[in-house]
């Protein structure tokens, strides 16, 4: 098995990442607003995916969201 290189990250630090409230983060990642995927019961966002985002968004592009089937 290959080495992981990609850092998963929890949402308390996308969070703090973003300076958004965590239930922010919550909600934005239920309604696939957020690049996101679900580790049994837990959100997990990758590093990259979250830096791409927002580069996106800061650079006034037009919006790229990716859209995830959330498990409810």
């Amino acid at each position: 098995m290959g080495k992981l290189t990609e850092e998963l990250l929890t949402v308390q630090e996308v969070a703090a990442f973003l300076r958004l409230n965590r239930f922010t983060v919550y909600r934005m990642a239920v309604r696939g607003e957020l690049p996101a995927f679900k580790v049994t019961d837990q959100w997990r966002f990758s590093s990259q995916e979250i830096k791409t985002w927002l580069g996106t968004r800061r650079n006034g592009k037009k919006r790229n969201v990716v859209r995830m089937k959330a498990d409810r």
